[in-house]
């Protein structure tokens, strides 16, 4: 049944959908980043007319095509800004990654907790059963007289505890069932199987397996693009305080006549060089804050890979622990103790 689940909750989580959202959003917006590198041309035509001289009306109409302030991308701040949004893209991407396997994870967990509870519910219900008849049994005593009441409170005091866990458990269920729910998206499917425990299987960890493999994890992966694209920004901040230079363009037909409109062709070609002289310290406040962005980058980047390492450590932990308590439940304590050296 668990299969099932996930396929549910691959398929209807809401938290997994903003993720996939999240990556068709900066895909979108490195496509746009991407295209600052290409010049834009446009189609334009305008008609203009206005008083002259003499109380004469001057007309003067232009179509053609025209190029608007394209940068000649010198210094790479143009290119740093593109692969910066690149790197975001991936990012979110592997963030992506990174919410599928949590998702997984945490419906295997709720999942293991509900049985868990179903579990707890039978042991309390019998426990309760089994109070509810020595409280029987008590009360027959005391009324032949072959029991004394504080005896009899007693059981009472058990039997209450006993209803009072039952309900307690019952609404823990509720709760870790409502959690499921939530991370499926939807209804449990109807005529899932139950299962208890003892079904479930654990993988175990191949021997000899390295440790750069923790490096292929989304949230290791996504915290070194995050880095990439925060590098890059550090380029692109840098490479404004150098000359900036432009193109405008255009080319086309001009007429003081529409019906002449094509008989002339017109043309304007307009370079332009733009050094930053005072900027009251806008670049160097950018470029410095490009620098702490990558810092922080490092320590996101250096807390993913010690919390994969610390998962990975509370996973052997766990495993060496359940083998353990195999091996003590068949007696095999010195071969556990053998194992676990």
């Amino acid at each position: 049944p668990i299969c099932t689940l996930v396929e549910a909750a691959l398929k209807n989580n809401r938290d997994l959908r903003v993720a996939v959202l999240n990556v068709e959003q900066t895909r979108a917006l490195y496509g746009v980043q991407r295209a600052d590198r290409w010049p834009s041309v446009n189609l334009a035509v305008t008609g203009v007319r206005e008083p002259g001289a003499n109380g004469s009306i001057s007309s003067t109409y232009t179509a053609g095509v025209a190029v608007s302030a394209f940068e000649i991308d010198l210094f790479g701040r143009v290119k740093n800004l593109s692969e910066a949004a690149l790197a975001r893209y991936f990012a979110s991407d592997e963030g992506r990654r990174a919410a599928q396997s949590t998702l997984v994870a945490a419906v295997a967990s709720a999942d293991l907790a509900v049985r868990a509870d179903d579990e707890l519910l039978q042991i309390t219900q019998r426990t309760l059963d089994s109070r509810e008849e020595q409280l029987r049994l008590s009360r027959v005593r005391f009324d032949a007289g072959a029991a004394a009441e504080p005896e009899l409170r007693g059981v009472e005091s058990l039997v209450a505890a006993a209803r009072a866990s039952l309900q307690a458990l019952k609404r823990q269920r509720s709760q870790d069932l409502n959690a499921l729910v939530l991370l499926l998206g939807q209804p449990l499917p109807e005529g899932l199987p139950s299962g208890s425990l003892a079904d479930v299987r654990y993988a175990d960890v191949p021997p000899g397996l390295p440790s750069e493999v923790l490096l292929q994890r989304p949230d290791v992966r996504q915290a070194e693009q995050s880095l990439l694209a925060a590098n890059a920004n550090i380029g692109a901040a840098r490479a404004a305080f150098f000359p900036r230079i432009t193109l405008t363009g255009s080319y086309g037909f001009a007429s003081n006549q529409l019906s002449s409109l094509f008989d002339n062709t017109a043309w304007t070609f307009t370079p332009q060089l733009v050094q930053p002289l005072f900027e009251a310290g806008r670049n160097q406040a950018n470029l410095e804050s490009a620098r702490a962005a990558r810092d922080i980058a490092v320590a996101q980047y250096e807390r993913a890979i010690q919390t994969a390492f610390r998962e990975v450590a509370d996973a052997l932990a766990g495993q060496i622990g359940r083998h353990t308590s195999e091996l003590q439940s068949r007696g095999d304590i010195s071969y556990a103790v053998f194992c676990l050296k």
